[in-house]
């Protein structure tokens, strides 16, 4: 039986046009990419934009994937992070946002929940306290740097600039953090 193909190789493979690739690519990835757009957005309709948007972007761009860069799903998630905080921070996003608000009494907005249950948040603690305790190994300005730009969606001059530290160091910190996180995350 065949193993199924690593993400570096379904990018390589979708970089030259292979669509039955790019059909595993999604298959394989799709669910978590699109939590990551609906965690940043809110809304499942907005994230299922930004899922269909990031992987147009990941048709035209694999080629340009260089897998010594970064892990195959580290790349995916950035890119379909960077396009949910685009829009988030996009000035039609802010304006729709009130006028979503102004609608709380109606009863199809009270039906609409997408938050976890309490089944997906239990199996979620355990998660979250090894990444807290993977975090806490981290120094202050790692930290905070990381905090900044993954929580508070801030980009690296935005970190920079509120931390009042030059950018380059900014980005080394971010860079040397995530690496430090991956290493204690990985099973």
């Amino acid at each position: 039986m065949n193993e199924p193909a690593s993400l570096d190789d379904l990018l390589a493979r979708v970089g030259l046009g292979d669509r039955a690739a790019f059909r595993q690519l999604y298959s394989a990835t799709s669910s978590r990419l699109f939590a990551v757009a609906l965690r940043i957005l809110g809304r499942r309709d907005l994230a299922e934009d930004v899922l269909q948007d990031a992987f147009v972007n990941v048709w035209h761009h694999a080629a340009h994937y260089a897998a010594e860069r970064s892990h195959a799903m580290t790349w995916l998630t950035t890119i379909v992070r960077n396009r949910a905080l685009d829009l988030v921070r996009s000035p039609a996003h802010r304006s729709q946002q009130v006028q979503i608000g102004e609608d709380e009494d109606d009863p199809v907005m009270a039906i609409a929940d997408e938050r976890p249950g309490p089944l997906a948040l239990l199996l979620n603690a355990g998660d979250l306290l090894r990444l807290r305790g993977c975090l806490e190994m981290l120094d202050a300005a790692q930290q905070k740097s990381i905090a900044l730009a993954y929580y508070e969606g801030l980009s690296h001059t935005e970190v920079a600039a509120a931390l009042g530290a030059p950018l380059g160091t900014v980005k080394a910190w971010v860079r040397r953090g995530l690496e430090k996180l991956r290493k204690c995350l990985a099973p």
